[in-house]
């Protein structure tokens, strides 16, 4: 696996959900929901693959809502806590730099959360993203929101340091804004994405959910 050494430490303090989960989870499930119900008449159990899947929790709790789930995370930790918790799930090491097309064939549905902003080269990201996704599929990919608005009451609270984290060894190294996120995915092939903001008021939400569909 390529350019894993440098990336495979991210810590996880157990295999459940992290008080992020508390508000993407639900529109992450509204939206997928609605995808499910079109797919279920092309098979008993539609496929999914969660690209970035930690500790296995979320791929856990999609698997609970009927998907067969599959997946990959370059944390050893994370993917150790992961088959220890819920061994049924078909989660290993990977990471989004390495072929995953190739292993894992193509899937109608890729969901992402709180990942490209850990990434170091965000177009292979994309390319990924994209070539895991079947024509016609559908990407949820979710970040820490940015915008204006946000980014000023940040620097007017005297909470910027905190916001960026860059004393956390593995952490947030990108940050997106609607705008940036949406050239990534379009110059990767997807159509325009479109957003939900989460957490708090739109102007100031904690992350964004883009859902794209690759024509």
């Amino acid at each position: 696996m390529s350019q894993l050494a440098s990336i495979d430490g991210y810590q996880y303090e157990d295999s459940d959900t992290n008080d992020s989960h508390s508000y993407l989870l639900p529109a992450v499930r509204s939206e997928l929901a609605q995808v499910f119900s079109k797919l279920r008449s092309d098979a008993l159990q539609p496929r999914l693959f969660d690209l970035g899947c930690g500790n296995g929790c979320i791929a856990a709790k999609l698997s609970e809502d009927g998907w067969q789930v599959s997946g990959v995370d370059p944390s050893l930790e994370g993917i150790a806590q992961a088959k220890a918790s819920y061994p049924d799930l078909k989660l290993e090491h990977g990471s989004a730099y390495d072929d995953l097309s190739r292993k894992w064939g193509t899937f109608p549905v890729i969901v992402s959360l709180e990942v490209v902003e850990h990434v170091y080269a965000p177009r292979d990201y994309a390319k990924t993203l994209f070539e895991l996704c079947e024509p016609g599929g559908t990407v949820i990919v979710s970040t820490p929101y940015h915008g204006y608005l946000k980014n000023l009451a940040l620097a007017l609270s005297g909470k910027m340091d905190r916001h960026f984290t860059a004393l956390w060894d593995h952490g947030h190294i990108k940050f997106w804004s609607c705008s940036t996120l949406s050239t990534l995915l379009e110059e990767a092939g997807f159509e325009t994405p479109r957003y939900l903001r989460v957490g708090r008021i739109p102007p100031l939400a904690k992350s964004m959910i883009a859902i794209a569909r690759r024509p």
